[in-house]
């Protein structure tokens, strides 16, 4: 397995969000993380990419263990992030934001290697080549996302970190978006892990899926079969009305 995550809780300071945690995701396959907001989904990102506190349990990538490790050093071992809200830098032209991806190369090899990845990157988003001395500033809100998967694959890396890439975007970016995600399923070059809300467009991309509630596995199966499971109504609606109820 690339990827395996056991027993984690994870969150900020004293501020548990994470419980007893596990999933596993192998070389080149896509997992898709659902359940409803606040359950803890872009906070399992940052465990793993390491953007928060590892309070207990093991993070493991290719069997090193890395909970401990600093971002910039789970960086170099081939984990990159496209973040909420893309954090693209809108001073900055579209290919300095790309260059940016390669920080993490050796500093003898990263111009070349840079260079390289550069034209890998652009053939996956041409629409990118064509502004590509433009300030990112300009770009639209779903170009801005590309942009910042484009930056995260500048570092070709082994686990690709997805947080709720159509956020705030119109429904044809978010279909553009969603499209390129499935070509890079269809590429296998890295494991994608993919937090998002819309569930229907998540669950026809990935391999498998999980729904995270309350900051627990609730469910965890082919992507196809948890679609059909009543699990995943539950996970979103089960909460509410526990809350609704007399008492709460």
């Amino acid at each position: 397995m690339l990827l395996e995550i056991a027993d984690l809780d994870a969150g900020y300071g004293r501020l548990s969000v994470l419980r007893g945690v596990s999933l596993s995701l192998a070389d080149g396959a896509f997992l898709a993380v659902l359940g409803p907001n606040g359950a803890g989904k872009s906070t399992l990102l940052r465990a793993i990419g390491g953007g928060c506190d590892v309070q207990a349990g093991s993070i493991r990538l290719d069997g090193r263990e890395i909970a401990r490790l600093e971002p910039h050093a789970r960086a170099r071992l081939g984990i990159a992030t496209v973040p909420e809200g893309r954090g693209i830098w809108p001073r900055l032209t579209i290919r300095e934001n790309l260059l940016l991806g390669a920080w993490s190369f050796p500093w003898r090899v990263r111009s070349r290697v840079a260079r390289e990845n550069l034209q890998d990157v652009l053939a996956i988003f041409p629409r990118l080549t064509e502004r590509i001395g433009h300030r990112a500033g300009v770009l639209s809100g779903g170009e801005a996302q590309m942009l910042a998967i484009g930056r995260a694959l500048m570092s070709r890396p082994r686990l690709l970190l997805v947080d709720e890439p159509s956020i705030g975007l119109a429904p044809l970016a978010i279909a553009t978006v969603m499209q390129t995600l499935g070509r890079l399923r269809e590429r296998r070059d890295c494991a994608i892990l993919l937090v998002e809300q819309r569930t229907a467009d998540a669950l026809a991309l990935a391999d498998d899926a999980c729904i995270l509630s309350q900051g627990r596995i609730r469910a965890q199966s082919p992507a196809a079969v948890l679609a059909r499971d009543a699990a995943l109504h539950e996970a979103y609606f089960g909460l509410q009305r526990t809350m609704d109820a007399p008492g709460t």
